[in-house]
């Protein structure tokens, strides 16, 4: 029987290396997989592209990742609000790349990386900072940004529960960006509050399918 829990965190995360892109789910607090991230900023890694909702507050999650200088490129829908403040020192500073993506977009970007499409058709940016650079394209005598896929080296989401083979459920709001990110990378890592046995998941609450999920760590597990 498949088993995809892994542990130590360590394990759980080998692979990930300098310069990836890596998907990060959550919508402010909610679905981040703060484990995962804590762990990625202990790695000591460089210049990852990180494709988030947001940048992070405080001392959790993504913040750790512009903490320890890990990011130098990242694609986000709100990068700034109260509380970011390493976010902040790292833009400030320079060095950091930023593509402010409007939220409905990223969503569809990320969809579109995700089934395999060649991009995203869309208004939204049009005549704006937004669409500068970007193809043009005309649609029912519409003009339209082509937006390009995004997909990752690796997502890093968070659910409530998960069985062994990988099936994810996520709880409420924590669902988010969460599912889409998941199917959207080379490499998914999962971290839940339990993990169930085979059979105890009903396949109609099953949000995100197991073959989209490499490995799973525990959130309240150790280093």
């Amino acid at each position: 029987m498949i088993d995809k829990t892994c542990e130590p965190l360590t394990r759980a995360l080998a692979g990930i290396e300098d310069g990836m892109t890596v998907l990060v789910g959550g919508f402010g607090d909610a679905g981040v997989p703060t484990r995962l991230l804590g762990g990625v900023a202990a790695l000591g890694l460089r210049n990852l592209t990180v494709v988030s909702n947001n940048c992070g507050t405080g001392e959790l999650g993504v913040a750790l990742l512009f903490k320890h200088g890990c990011v130098s490129r990242v694609l986000a829908s709100f990068p700034t609000q109260v509380g970011n403040h390493h976010f902040r020192r790292a833009y400030e500073g320079g060095g950091l790349d930023v593509e402010i993506v409007p939220q409905g977009t990223l969503v569809e970007r990320l969809h579109a990386g995700a089934a395999g499409l060649g991009g995203v058709v869309t208004r939204t940016g049009v005549g704006t900072v937004l669409g500068t650079g970007k193809p043009v394209v005309v649609v029912d005598s519409e003009t339209c940004l082509l937006e390009r896929p995004i997909r990752g080296d690796v997502a890093l989401v968070r659910a409530h529960l998960a069985d062994r083979g990988g099936n994810l459920r996520y709880r409420r709001s924590s669902r988010n960006f969460n599912p889409l990110m998941a199917m959207a990378a080379t490499l998914t890592v999962a971290e839940v509050d339990e993990v169930v046995g085979a059979g105890e998941l009903d396949p109609d609450d099953i949000h995100t399918a197991g073959v989209f999920v490499d490995r799973i760590v525990r959130h309240g597990g150790g280093a």
